[in-house]
Order: C-alpha cells, then structure tokens, then sequence
C-alpha cells in the first residue's frame, strides 16, 4: 500500500464514524470498478479496482488497529495489542504483490489476443472513481491527523485518469491494446509501492533494529553519561510501528556503582528526549564483575562495547 497509509495512525480527533464511512465509501467503489471491468471486459478496471482496494484495506487496518489499541495488555499479550497492525499490513502487502503478478499475467496474454473491451462503461466507472478521489481528498486536506491516508490520492486519480484516456481511445479508434497495456502500467505501480513497503513490517517481525534510529549514536551516548563504563548484549527493537525499545547491559565505574538510581534516571532521560525510545530495560553490571567477553549486539561472547 503506497505512501505509508497501510501504517497509518488515525488519533482520537479523526473520529471512528468518519473512518467508517470512508472504509464503506472505498468498498463500494472498489466493487463498482470490479462490476464495470466484468460487464465491459476491461482488465484496466479491475486493476485500478486492486489499486482502491488497496485505500480501504489501509483503513481497515488502521482502524481495526485502534479498536485493539484501546485494549489494555494482558497475561496473554503482555505487550498489548498494537503489532495487529504491523501484521495485517504484511498480509495486505503480500496480497498486492500476488495481485500485481496476477494482473500482468493476463495483461500479458491480453496483448496477445485483446478482447472487445466496453469503451463507454470503462469511461463513465473511471470518471466516478475519479470523482470519489477527488472528493475525499478536499474532504481530508485540512484534516492533518488523518492526511496520511489520503496522501496517495494523486496516484489513485492518475490511475483513474489512465483508465478513462484508456476508454475513450478504445471508443474513438478501436485500440483495444490500450486496455492491457494499462493494466500492466497499474500493476507494475502497485508491485513497486508493496515491494517497497513491505520491508518495514517484515523488519518489525523479525525484531530489527528501527530503522530511524543510529544505534552507534544510541551506544556513544549512553557511554557518555557519568558514571558508565561500557555497554554489551544491546538489543534494538520496535514494541509497535511507532515505539522504539532498548535492552542492555550497562558496566558501570567503581564510582557509578553506588549510584545506579540517578545513573539510570540520567540515561532514561537521555534516550527519551535525544531518540524517543520511551522503553528501556538496563541491566547493571560492576565495571570489576562485568561480562568477560561479551558481544556487543545480542547475547553471545565477542568484543566488550565500551565508550564509542
């Protein structure tokens, strides 16, 4: 899903009655674009029907992740709920990418042998979609919580617009090739845009480190706070999309020892305000008992990370 709106995040003012009116107005659109391109024979439809389907499964996601996020952690998902999101959107994008693949195939094999395609039906169902596009962007672009959604509304109107141009040559000059060729140029536009996003929900999985974030810069500064000799078996990772986590040991001096408390307040603080890692789990370690031989990353023996 393009332009980040399968991670999405709608806060409280968007409304859960607004997001539901545009998750049934896109399905709607989406199944009236299946329906045309089924009646008139145009694959360039159906296309630029997976290219919508796209916005309303983004929103699904988005405001099923809500619902669950209101839900507290529990014994069974100590952690909460919120990575639901992180999940869906990789079965979303993975969808895309079948789809994509699907949709050049017959693209391909209808340049061989292109069908009689409706001209009229392809023009008047891609004119409502643009319309649709049109109309939620002026409806969203004031509204900046939301406004990632909707972001990629240009390229759902220039992929409507293709499909329209795509109906009218058919209409004027009998150039059925058109239809394929477009469906392909749709496809290859959503294989790029899940291909290209599909990573980040597969990093997340997989407890990579966040992407936004510069662990040696991460390391430098807590090796700079007063007190602390050297850091190992350091630990990168996102609780959820949008919260960095860190787990590490830190070896203090002979002289930060006595005062853990106001050491680790001082490197909580830092990573909070420096590198927005809200959550952080220190596990202390005297500079003369220490690890002997620890790695610096994970849990395994290697160089000792010290002050970078």
């Amino acid at each position: 899903m393009p332009h980040d709106h399968a991670h999405a995040h709608l806060d409280p003012a968007s409304g859960d009655r607004r997001v539901s009116l545009a998750i049934w107005a896109s399905g709607l659109l989406t199944l009236a674009q299946i329906a045309g391109g089924l009646a008139s024979g145009s694959l360039a439809l159906i296309a630029d029907a997976v290219h919508d389907f796209s916005d309303m499964a983004a929103l699904v996601i988005a405001y099923g992740a809500r619902k669950l996020a209101r839900r507290p952690a529990d014994a069974a998902m100590t952690f909460g709920y919120g990575r639901i999101e992180i999940v869906a959107a990789l079965i979303n994008y993975t969808t895309l990418v079948l789809l994509g693949l699907f949709l050049i195939y017959e693209g391909a094999m209808r340049i061989v042998d292109p069908p009689q395609v409706g001209g009229w039906t392809v023009v008047i169902v891609a004119g409502v979609a643009l319309a649709v596009d049109a109309l939620t962007w002026s409806m969203q672009r004031h509204r900046v919580n939301i406004r990632a959604l909707f972001l990629h509304n240009v390229s759902d109107a220039l992929a409507s617009v293709a499909v329209m141009v795509g109906g009218a040559l058919i209409l004027l000059y009998d150039w059925r090739l058109v239809d394929p060729l477009v469906t392909i140029g749709i496809a290859l536009y959503i294989l790029y845009l899940a291909l290209s996003e599909i990573g980040g929900p597969i990093r997340t999985l997989m407890l990579g480190s966040p992407d936004h974030i510069d662990n040696a810069e991460v390391i430098a500064a807590v090796c700079a706070v007063e007190g602390v000799a050297g850091v190992h078996h350091v630990h990168f990772w996102q609780m959820q999309e949008h919260a960095a986590a860190l787990d590490c040991h830190v070896v203090l001096t002979g002289a930060g020892w006595p005062a853990q408390e106001t050491v680790k307040a001082a490197i909580k603080a830092m990573l909070a305000d420096r590198f927005g890692i809200g959550h952080s789990t220190l596990e202390f370690e005297h500079v003369d008992r220490a690890h002997d031989g620890a790695a610096l990353y994970g849990c395994h023996d290697g160089p000792l990370g010290g002050r970078a």
